[in-house]
């Protein structure tokens, strides 16, 4: 039963089983919908006035601004930032004759801007769609089903997100089976790392130097891309 919109889901959640260090397989995800969007921001469609329009209006977040400087096409973030910046002055520098105190207009433009970022925007939208067709491949599709059910784990956000979203679309009984098999995987790792962040600091005390590390070495990095989600590149 598989469709264009649900082989990335699939590609993700094999990848995963595959490798378990490749983590949550919708961390997997983001990273690849953010690296294909910062490639076709800074390509051709940088160029096309209905982009244009939205990236002025929008702006990008630290953390885009920052890995779109990393790729090197300096000439395509200049003229993208040229046609920001004139915007952005042309909406904070008005003298609008209104009741507002002066300035207000210009705190307003800037608040927005400040919650707002064209690539976050796009990966939003996608991602969240991979999200219900997750939900979808796993009440439709039983090989999938137990495909979730042997996933290296789910980070926290996107167990939070899994667990809301289908408590929200699914029948109760469904939703009761999926939250054992989403929950049965999350803390099982869950349970698994605290183990090993034990270990690693047990590992400093030098009554037990001798022991084996395990697999408590990576424990620090498992536990913040466990926490916080694989979101780097």
């Amino acid at each position: 039963m598989e469709q264009i919109y649900t082989i990335p889901v699939n590609e993700a959640f094999d990848k995963s089983i595959a490798d378990p260090s490749c983590g949550c397989p919708f961390c997997t995800l983001y990273k690849k919908l953010q690296s294909d969007n910062l490639d076709i921001i800074l390509g051709a469609s940088m160029m096309e006035p209905d982009i244009r329009i939205k990236t002025n209006k929008l702006g990008f977040c630290g953390k885009h601004y920052g890995m779109m400087f990393e790729k090197k096409n300096r000439l395509g973030l200049a003229l993208m930032l040229e046609s920001h910046l004139d915007e952005l002055r042309d909406d904070i520098g008005k003298k609008l004759i209104s009741i507002a105190p002066v300035g207000d207009n210009a705190r307003k433009r800037l608040d927005s801007l400040a919650h707002t970022c064209y690539v976050c925007g796009r990966i939003e939208f996608s991602l969240s769609k991979m999200l219900e067709t997750a939900l979808y491949l796993y009440e439709k599709d039983m090989e999938f089903a137990k495909k979730f059910k042997s996933q290296p784990y789910f980070c926290l956000n996107h167990f939070n997100r899994l667990s809301s979203l289908a408590k929200a679309k699914m029948p109760k009984k469904l939703y009761a089976d999926f939250y054992d098999d989403l929950s049965a995987v999350t803390f099982e790792y869950f349970d698994s790392l605290r183990g090993d962040i034990k270990h690693f600091i047990k590992k400093f005390d030098y009554r037990y130097e001798d022991e084996p590390w395990g697999n408590s070495k990576d424990s620090v990095e498992r536990a913040i891309r466990f926490l916080e989600g694989d979101l780097e590149e």
